[in-house]
């Protein structure tokens, strides 16, 4: 992953304290991404209780050590509900509340919630994505 950084057909947004929190991969170099954005469409309806279809995007979030993700909304469009995998410690609500990295732990939450994730306190790269899930487009 270090080096797919520097790749010029990745999308960065974001740009806060030095580093662009969002890391945009195309979808089709990652089919392994598949399971997991189907499990949070398949998650979201349930929640929803929704029959109707849904599609999800996501994007990269890569912390160096001392590095974090500010606190932030992710309803800026037509999110229905959004996920972070694989994540540091996550705060979400305010006050907040704390859940703990997991390994293969997708967190779902509505998506005007504000959250962030605390500072990276290891010695190594902390990798988790970002998941918005919304209705699927028409036609």
């Amino acid at each position: 992953f270090m080096a797919a950084r520097d790749d010029p057909g990745l999308r960065r947004s974001h740009f806060l304290e030095g580093r662009y929190e969002n890391l945009y991969v195309p979808r089709q170099r990652l089919p392994a991404i598949e399971p997991v954005l189907a499990l949070a469409v398949r998650e979201t309806r349930a929640l929803l209780a929704t029959e109707r279809p849904l599609r999800a995007g996501f994007w990269f979030n890569a912390m160096e050590p001392g590095q974090r993700t500010l606190p932030h909304t992710h309803d800026d469009d037509d999110e229905l509900m959004s996920a972070v995998y694989d994540a540091g410690a996550l705060l979400l609500g305010d006050p907040p509340e704390r859940f703990d990295p997991r390994a293969g732990c997708l967190v779902l939450f509505p998506p005007d919630l504000i959250h962030e994730v605390t500072v990276n306190r290891s010695d190594r790269l902390r990798l988790s994505i970002g998941i918005n899930v919304g209705p699927a487009p028409e036609g």
